[in-house]
């Protein structure tokens, strides 16, 4: 596979945000998103085999693994690494747009799907039978660019019963929505929604790399 970078972190966002985890990022995108933050890992990228992969995940002596991108999911061999990750007993987050399908994926990871809103650009990119694949171990984020966004977001939620399926994320594109601001969006509609922050980008710089 090509691989962007490796390296052992605090997780920023999802329900595991806070946790020491190792980030396995694939070079890579079919997608432009307009807010992208990672327009780094579009291309480049160093060959590494399977097998070396998993001995560097293991050097961290870590039980919380990412793959993400990228798209991880857009190199046909991620999948065997995501079931040999599953296999030494790690608990595995893929990070995926929510573009390619997700059913190849183990069913022992947890798929993190994002959904794009339209601020992205890239929302007519979006696979929307992914959405009846979730299950209640996984979990859909929304990234907000606007008001707009986020009215289309819960326009999503409502439409595709997201609440009764899985966890769901909501978070802003960092530097455009005001966090104090979706927060009263979502308390004022009573959203049973988990408010984010990318943590990592408060902890370190926002464009820094490998963390």
């Amino acid at each position: 596979m090509r691989i962007t970078e490796i390296f052992h972190s605090i997780q920023g966002e999802s329900s595991y945000v806070g946790m020491p985890c190792v980030f396995v990022r694939l070079t890579g995108c079919p997608l432009r998103c307009n807010w992208c933050d990672t327009e780094y890992a579009f291309h480049g990228g160093t060959e590494w085999s399977i097998d070396t992969l998993l001995t560097k995940v293991s050097s961290y002596n870590c039980p919380l693994v990412e793959v993400t991108g990228g798209e991880p999911l857009a190199q046909p061999e991620v999948f065997l690494f995501i079931t040999k990750l599953c296999d030494e007993g790690y608990t595995v987050l893929i990070e995926t747009s929510g573009v390619l399908d997700i059913e190849p994926v183990d069913r022992r990871a947890h798929v993190i799907l994002d959904v794009k809103c339209p601020a992205s650009g890239m929302a007519d990119r979006m696979n929307w039978s992914n959405l009846s694949k979730l299950e209640a171990k996984d979990e859909v984020k929304f990234v907000l660019g606007d008001r707009r966004d986020y009215d289309w977001a819960r326009d999503v939620i409502d439409r595709f019963d997201l609440i009764k399926r899985c966890p769901i994320l909501m978070s802003p594109v960092f530097g455009s929505v005001e966090p104090r601001q979706l927060a009263d969006w979502v308390l004022e509609d009573q959203l049973p929604v988990r408010f984010q922050l990318q943590i990592h980008k408060f902890i370190w710089a926002p464009d820094m790399r490998g963390v």
